[in-house]
């Protein structure tokens, strides 16, 4: 399986540097009010080749119901892709679409933890690692 970034072009993986960059300071200087005592982390960006769509990855932190945050953001797209547009305006020909999803990646890999710590997985015992054992006779 090839790694998705690498399919990306060095223009769009340039591009979604500085909009993960810009988006975090129109997080934190913008848009605060939204967090409403929480803190938004941009974990990833990822750009539509012709650079008109941007879809936007969110690790929500302190933030006590993450659907309710979300939900915030994305009805506030408009004052969030003006405020960015007012950043990079000199940089870009066009200001992308914004789509917010929630990066889950942090939970998925605490609940591969605990389930991978759940596991009862006997010891290998000493005979197991002679190459006799799995050599079919």
């Amino acid at each position: 399986m090839i790694f998705a970034a690498s399919m990306e072009s060095k223009r769009q993986q340039k591009f979604s540097r500085v909009l993960q960059k810009e988006l975090a300071e129109v997080f934190q200087r913008d848009v605060s009010h939204i967090l409403k005592g929480g803190y938004i982390s941009i974990t990833l960006v990822r750009v539509s080749p012709d650079l008109g769509v941007a879809k936007i990855y969110l690790s929500l932190l302190l933030a006590h119901n993450q659907q309710e945050v979300l939900q915030e953001v994305r009805a506030n797209t408009r004052a969030i892709r003006h405020a960015l547009a007012q950043r990079i305006k000199n940089q870009v020909r066009v200001i992308p679409e914004l789509i917010f999803f929630l990066d889950d990646s942090a939970e998925y890999a605490a609940h591969m933890d605990k389930v991978i710590s759940g596991l009862d997985i006997p010891p290998a015992s000493e005979d197991d690692d002679t190459e006799e054992d799995i050599t079919p006779k």
